[in-house]
């Protein structure tokens, strides 16, 4: 059984599909992958290519005409609550202009408020009508999840102000949602602009147009995409940079500190040495002298460190 199904007028006006496709208007079918019954359904009523390519389990966005129709993926952010946004849940489309049928393998809010509208009375008013709405719908929340993200990244560029402050937390994770979203958006780009390319007699001049806008839409958002992981880069190696800097210079500050405690410990360490012939054992001020002579020593490894330029 179909999640729906609906005849839907040229008015728009829709009402429970029938068994035989409409004279007026458009049939859309609507169905989850795993329904038993989709297979042979699909055999009954679609062309074997494109009925494969509904049935596929993974799929990236396409847009391919086939005979009189066209086979259409496309990707919208996941808004359930078993992922994350970035794990884009797919829409598969067979269309022709008396049929449209979807697949869906995860629920698509998008598909969802079409749904609503027809109950209503208000679906598209014919499948390309449907394919723009659909494409809308998708890349409206797509554009929103990307714009929020290239806010965040924002928030993230500011930390590299204070060269004290630590990396963001979240930098490593939202440079994956990036690159992931990017993964799809990219062929989805591809999609809309080869559909608006297409001969297909289903894609009117006036529809040509508006889906020309949807295409304009997702190159926008993998620009920003591209944008935001090229930033995102710029700001891990920023940080990356500030702790080699600091490490170096922490080196840098116990090498010279070793450096003038070196002979002092040499020193130090041959007076501890406890056996007969020592110097001074038995002289009262040698303990002094060998103090000072410890301090003047320590001035002059400083003064030979700065004449070799080392501080």
């Amino acid at each position: 059984m179909p999640v729906c199904a609906f005849d839907i007028a040229p008015d728009g006006t829709a009402r429970p599909a029938s068994e035989t496709i409409p004279d007026e208007g458009y049939a859309w079918w609507h169905f989850d992958l795993a329904e038993p019954d989709l297979p042979d359904w699909l055999e009954a009523h679609v062309p074997a290519i494109p009925a494969t390519a509904l049935l596929a389990a993974e799929t990236r966005p396409r847009c391919d005409r086939y005979g009189d129709g066209l086979m259409l993926n496309l990707r919208g952010v996941n808004l359930n609550a078993d992922g994350p946004a970035d794990q884009m849940v797919a829409v598969r489309m067979w269309v022709t202009d008396r049929l449209v049928v979807t697949v869906r393998k995860r629920r698509v809010f998008a598909i969802d408020a079409i749904r609503e509208d027809a109950a209503a009375g208000t679906a598209p008013a014919s499948p390309i009508a449907f394919v723009h709405d659909l494409a809308q719908r998708l890349m409206t929340r797509v554009q929103d999840t990307v714009f929020d993200l290239s806010r965040r990244v924002d928030d993230m560029e500011d930390s590299v102000e204070d060269d004290d402050e630590d990396p963001p937390e979240d930098l490593a994770e939202e440079q994956r949602m990036a690159i992931r979203l990017r993964r799809y958006l990219a062929p989805q780009r591809d999609a809309l602009i080869a559909l608006v390319g297409t001969d297909s007699e289903l894609v009117t001049s006036d529809a040509r147009a508006r889906l020309r806008e949807l295409g304009n839409l997702a190159k926008l958002a993998v620009e920003e995409l591209e944008s935001m992981i090229g930033r995102m880069d710029a700001v891990q190696d920023h940080h990356a940079t500030q702790a080699d800097q600091r490490q170096n210079r922490n080196g840098y500050i116990l090498s010279i500190v070793a450096a003038v405690f070196l002979p002092l410990g040499f020193i130090t360490g041959l007076f501890g040495v406890n056996v007969a012939g020592m110097p001074g054992v038995d002289t009262p001020w040698a303990f002094a002298a060998l103090c000072i002579g410890l301090v003047v020593l320590t001035f002059g490894a400083i003064w030979i460190l700065r004449k070799l330029k080392w501080i």
